[in-house]
């Protein structure tokens, strides 16, 4: 079987010997006689894929132990409506930087438990730069400041980790989380949804300075209190455990393959072909966004007219390049360059996009 490059912003592409350990395995999980999924999460054969996976992936991300790790069910979104639940006070002020769709998603699941203060937006610009961090807005009693990383649909990621001083940062990686070296210290609290980067859908990992779960935050059920979560390691209620098998398994990998220094480097490479290919086209592609803020994650583009688009994504589709239409938000193209994504793949694709403005340009 030929797999097709899937550009799909997620859920997304995963590594192929990832899918076939988990194939092997599906039927009989290392000589148990039953699938992982079948088994017990308070099991010691469960048990023991959760403690791996934790500990893998605080060597990934270099996670020191005054940082609490959890595994949840569902995504980002859910984890944005949390967040303020957990670590501010009814009616707190909490900054928002808002940099694009995602940005705006948090502001709208935050506001109903925190007076958000929007302390920088970019939404005037359509969302194609970074607001200068002297320019933001920022509340010295704020309970935290939140950004978002890497913004999926508008192409846009911080490069540097802005200074919020004493106040704890909150930043959703979901997009760009283990593309790089991340410095955890420098965060109060990161998340991300897996599907991206980390494995399948279905499952969040979130990564909090521990002195910030003795925060009393809100009234809230048990189910929603992020310290609950810590104390019964991930388990209070049952996991999705095949995602977090698959986490695991998407972990090791990366270990396996160098690293996320490794994984810097390839991701770099496959952005700089695309975004050169962009470059080069004499305009018959353009990226909209400001260099500097460029995502090497999701990189979408625009071609002449809407019918080329169209075109463009179904002849792409044809060659085995997958998933290649834009967002609604934006519409166009978007090739989507995580970690699981081969250099060869963005090769395919650069080697279409001169074909096809050959044929159409």
């Amino acid at each position: 079987m030929t797999r097709a490059f899937n550009f799909s912003a997620g859920p997304a592409t995963l590594p192929e010997s990832v899918l076939r350990q988990a194939q092997a395995e599906m039927l009989d999980w290392h000589g148990s006689g039953a699938s992982i999924v079948e088994m017990s999460h308070r099991g010691p054969e469960f048990m023991s894929v959760a403690a791996e996976a934790e500990a893998d992936l605080r060597r990934l991300l270099d996670i020191p132990e005054d940082y609490a790790v959890l595994f949840l069910p569902g995504g980002a979104t859910t984890q944005q409506a949390l967040i303020p639940l957990n670590f501010a006070s009814h009616g707190q002020r909490a900054d928002y930087v808002v940099t694009g769709h995602w940005g705006k998603t948090a502001v709208k699941q935050a506001s109903p438990y925190v007076d958000v203060n929007i302390a920088a937006s970019s939404e005037a610009e359509g969302y194609r730069q970074l607001p200068e961090r002297a320019g933001w807005q920022l509340s010295p009693d704020a309970a935290y400041v939140h950004i978002t990383a890497n913004e999926t649909i508008h192409g846009v990621e911080f490069r540097d980790v802005p200074e919020t001083g004493n106040v704890p940062l909150v930043a959703d990686f979901s997009s760009s989380i283990a593309s790089e070296p991340l410095d955890v210290r420098r965060y109060g609290v990161i998340y991300a949804g897996a599907q991206k980067n980390l494995g399948p859908v279905g499952i969040a990992v979130m990564i909090i300075r521990r002195d910030l779960l003795e925060r009393s935050g809100q009234p809230r059920a048990d189910i929603f209190d992020y310290r609950s979560h810590v104390a019964r390691d991930s388990m209070l209620n049952t996991p999705p455990t095949w995602n977090w098998y698959l986490a695991g398994l998407v972990f090791k990998w990366m270990l396996a393959e160098g690293g996320v220094v490794e994984f810097a480097k390839r991701n770099a490479a496959k952005a700089a072909l695309v975004y050169g290919a962009i470059d080069a086209s004499g305009g018959f592609y353009r990226n909209e966004v400001a260099h500097s803020a460029r995502s090497r994650m999701n990189i979408p583009f625009f071609l002449p007219s809407t019918d080329l688009d169209a075109r463009f994504v179904a002849e792409a589709k044809a060659a085995g390049l997958l998933a290649l239409k834009g967002h609604k938000v934006v519409g166009g193209i978007r090739a989507s360059l995580y970690n699981a994504m081969p250099l060869a793949g963005a090769e395919a694709l650069v080697a279409f996009m001169a074909d096809f403005q050959q044929r159409h340009g």
